[in-house]
């Protein structure tokens, strides 16, 4: 069974490309500090991403407003923080989540402007970033929501890297479930 993302839950084809992306541009995963900003509470991308990159060795930082982000995340060994602008000269990567009105019952915040000023990855908050630090965003992304275009469509975004890391993983998966029934035919033969 492949699991392509369960409603809230899990997401594992997108934490196994998000980290395949990170491979790419840094390398080891050990050792480096990921954050994953946002809507966590409603993240299935978030908790998949969590369970490989700490299995690999990275310190995971999630970072959202109070009502996205509860202090229960602690207790999978992630670092739970509520202002981007403390943690931004300490990130490797930015993981900017998209915040899932669809599975909200009440809004979490008082307005999507509030939200952009707090948490939107945007040219002055670059500034401040890790001269090498990796922009990611697990489509689709709210231009001016989670990233300004300037970030999304800058030097830092891998975003585009992503999507083309997701076919591949994809169909590696699948090529990996194809192969490992072939396999179990022949050793029943």
């Amino acid at each position: 069974m492949i699991n392509a993302g369960d409603g809230p839950h899990e997401h594992p084809t997108q934490g196994l490309l998000d980290i395949l992306t990170i491979r790419e541009h840094r390398g080891d995963i050990a050792g480096l500090t990921v954050a994953l900003v946002g809507d966590i509470a409603h993240s299935r991308t978030a908790r998949s991403n969590i369970w490989g990159l700490l299995k690999l060795g990275a310190h995971v930082i999630v970072c959202g407003p109070s009502t996205l982000v509860s202090r229960r995340w602690e207790e999978l060994g992630v670092e739970v923080v509520y202002r981007l602008d403390d943690i931004l000269d300490r990130c490797d990567v930015l993981n900017l989540l998209r915040i899932q009105f669809e599975r909200q019952a009440t809004r979490p915040f008082p307005s999507v402007h509030e939200y952009a000023l707090l948490y939107a990855m945007n040219r002055e908050r670059m500034r401040r970033a890790k001269d090498n630090i990796l922009i990611m965003a697990p489509g689709p992304i709210n231009r001016g929501v989670e990233i300004t275009p300037e970030v999304a469509d800058g030097a830092h975004s891998v975003i585009l890297e992503q999507v083309t890391n997701g076919l591949a993983v994809r169909m590696a998966v699948l090529r990996l479930l194809c192969h490992a029934k072939r396999d179990q035919r022949k050793e029943r033969q």
